[in-house]
């Protein structure tokens, strides 16, 4: 057995402290963990009951775990006795190491410190509570909690978070969520939260694993653990933390990680085949329907309520969504109509009225008929009345059994999701996942739960992605060298790709002469010039002498050069294709709508590198343009694979380059079949440090 699975699944824990240690001691005692809890204090004699010893050498063993709750001095200094020991791994719960970096220059040594310390022995934080295994009532936890111990041969759900706040608000849930274990990885100085995650998936009572990211530790170890993941089929869910700008900086305060940029991080999880979530309620959500029922195999969805209302709700919330309620074959609604009354419309999400209220074997038949259809995953939307005020709930749990029968008899998967949150008692949602049956609270975190649920199964069924590039990662350089237009270009021409050709040209009369040479018409514009278009700094569609002359005086102003260039013409569409160097995940591309579209119309995908024809593929089929691609309302179809391939040799040249700070594509313009795809402006950008 590992170090690290030592410390989750322990068989001894030494406990270092005062008011907390003793929490840690009490919660494991009260939690029934069989195990030995060996308490450290210089004075007492017991603590919570338990024999207490003076130091790490008077320990009976070498301990499993240990939770170590003295201030950031002393800590470094049990944590060397406890590494010399042999212990298996410990908690680090103080705080005042590298989170306090911006405000004590001492937080960054002694966290160096402490790592040093430890040695080959594992240690999660510092700057975190520690760790909840209900599977086993090991708590090394020095606070509240609300969760509850598994039962024995019980599975659960694993979850990690880098606060330890969210921690405890997940513990207090009532919404039937069953936890196996749940961490928190605080500062991740020296054991990362992929690391612990990779720990967890290995344990056979976990069946899905649930991340709060703040900040990734490394990029090949999150590699390992989403190829892991899915050799083990538990699927992981991760919620990011750094939308915005303010969520950024508080997460990088709180704990001195590296957030990256939300797109680039988006990407990351997605090529990883991790689903993304965007709240709480819904991360818990998800994690219940992939406790029980897995990934989906699709998006396919059906729906039954006994109203109209619900079932509008549920339609009108599934738009803009992944998830759909396709329509019924005339087979499939044959066999629905012939379960209920006349006056009855069958559609998918499915009103089937009250006329069979607490009936079972009339609702049984319904059911069953609609869950023939094949559906991914089959919704039955239903609030329970108040347990406290309201008499009756027989007809509510007539509607469960029918459901209950009708997916067994398919074998299928199924929901029982309420409108409003608070309408299923915790009691209610614990019966329905014994029942093979998962307890979704809000029709849209049921929604988001079953589309991320899909969104794994279909990653799963892809092969894996390539490494993702991160050359070019880490610290940047400390200034930067933007090419002109004009050496950009020179530099993409070298590279194979495909540009216009153009020419530099230093008067009106050497742009006379390039344009003879090159052919009319050609575009003129300024060089060195940012934002070209808002400063008036090009020229397009010029087709004579007089023309070249005139722009060329206008231009000249603005710039000491100038540069003409061959005009693109059959253009269809312009896409914008750009590369950053993120700080964790090296060069990341950026595809949209070309121009200012893609900030207007928010139209853009992020994509890691490498990148394949079919990832920009479908990256390109997902913009709202994409449809100008097709030959929207009679327009040209556009030259798709001629994009595809420039886009492909785009990325190829980045990859190659890792001086490369920038590189920003704006327009790629996409001709008419056969005619290709031309980049007709670029910025290019290099570390001030590199030899460019």
């Amino acid at each position: 057995m590992s170090k690290l699975e030592r410390l989750l699944r322990p068989k001894s824990i030494a406990v270092f402290g005062g008011k907390q240690a003793a929490t840690v001691v009490a919660q494991s005692i009260k939690m029934g963990f069989a195990g030995e809890m060996w308490p450290v204090h210089p004075t007492k004699d017991e603590v919570a009951g338990r024999k207490a010893y003076r130091s790490v050498a008077e320990l009976p063993g070498s301990p499993d775990a240990a939770w170590v709750g003295v201030n950031r001095h002393l800590t470094i200094e049990v944590i060397r006795a406890l590494a010399e020991r042999n212990a298996g791994a410990a908690v680090c719960f103080a705080a005042g190491f590298l989170e306090t970096k911006a405000d004590d220059a001492d937080g960054e040594r002694l966290q160096a410190e402490l790592v040093a310390a430890a040695g080959e022995m594992p240690i999660i934080g510092p700057n975190c509570y520690g760790l909840i295994n209900y599977a086993d009532g090991a708590l090394l936890w020095p606070d509240q909690h609300g969760g509850i111990r598994l039962a024995e041969g019980g599975l659960g759900v694993a979850i990690i978070t880098q606060s330890s706040s969210i921690a405890i608000s997940m513990t207090m849930q009532k919404r039937g969520l069953p936890i196996a274990i749940l961490m928190t990885a605080g500062n991740q100085a020296q054991t990362g939260l992929s690391e612990i995650a990779h720990g967890l998936i290995e344990d056979t009572r976990v069946t899905a694993l649930g991340l709060h990211i703040e900040g990734f530790d490394s990029v090949a170890g999150f590699e390992r653990l989403a190829a892991r993941a899915r050799e083990l089929r538990k699927p992981i869910i991760a919620m990011k933390a750094g939308r915005s700008e303010q969520a950024r900086q508080a997460t990088i305060s709180h704990t001195a990680s590296i957030a990256g940029s939300d797109a680039a991080s988006g990407a990351f999880l997605k090529r990883l085949g991790i689903a993304r979530v965007d709240s709480l309620p819904t991360f818990i959500e998800t994690l219940k329907l992939l406790h029980v029922t897995g990934p989906l195999a699709g998006y396919r969805l059906s729906s039954m309520s006994y109203s109209g209302g619900e079932a509008s709700i549920v339609a009108d919330t599934a738009e803009g969504r992944m998830v759909c309620f396709p329509g019924l074959t005339e087979e499939h609604r044959a066999r629905v109509r012939s379960t209920l009354g006349p006056l009855v419309a069958v559609a998918n999400p499915l009103d089937y009225n009250t006329f069979t209220w607490n009936n079972e074997p009339a609702l049984t038949s319904t059911f069953t008929a609609m869950v023939s259809g094949g559906f991914d995953l089959n919704m039955a939307v239903l609030d329970f009345q108040r347990p406290d005020r309201c008499s009756n709930a027989a007809p509510y749990w007539t509607i469960v059994g029918a459901f209950e029968a009708a997916l067994k008899s398919n074998r299928a998967n199924g929901a029982m999701v309420t409108s409003l949150h608070e309408n299923m008692p915790e009691d209610y949602a614990v019966e329905l996942m014994a029942r093979g049956i998962t307890p979704l609270f809000g029709v849209p975190e049921a929604l988001d739960a079953a589309q991320a649920a899909a969104f794994i199964g279909s990653a799963w069924r892809e092969p894996e992605a390539q490494p993702a590039n991160t050359a070019g990662s880490g610290t940047r350089a400390a200034g930067r060298i933007t090419l002109d237009e004009a050496a950009a270009k020179a530099r993409l021409i070298q590279a194979g790709l495909p540009v216009p050709e153009g020419m530099r040209a230093g008067s009106a009369a050497e742009a006379v002469t390039s344009s003879l040479a090159l052919g009319f018409p050609v575009a003129l514009k300024a060089l060195g010039v940012s934002h070209k278009s808002e400063a008036g700094a090009v020229r397009l569609n010029l087709s004579d002498v007089a023309s070249i002359n005139s722009a060329a005086r206008d231009l000249l102003p603005l710039a000491s050069e100038l540069y003409v260039e061959r005009m693109v013409r059959d253009g269809v569409a312009e896409l914008i294709v750009g590369f950053t160097r993120d700080p964790i995940f090296g060069a990341v591309m950026t595809l949209g709508s070309g121009g200012v579209l893609v900030e207007l119309l928010r139209d853009s995908a992020t994509l890691m590198l490498p990148a394949t024809h079919s990832d920009i593929e479908v990256a390109l089929r997902g913009l709202k343009l994409y449809p100008l691609l097709e030959g929207y309302r009679g327009r040209p179809k556009a030259d798709v694979t001629a994009a595809i391939g420039a886009i492909a040799g785009i990325a190829a040249f980045v990859q190659q380059n890792a001086e490369i700070e920038e590189l920003d594509i704006n327009p790629l313009i996409v001709c008419a079949e056969g005619k290709g795809a031309w980049i007709a402006d670029a910025l290019l950008v290099y570390g001030e440090d590199k030899n460019v």
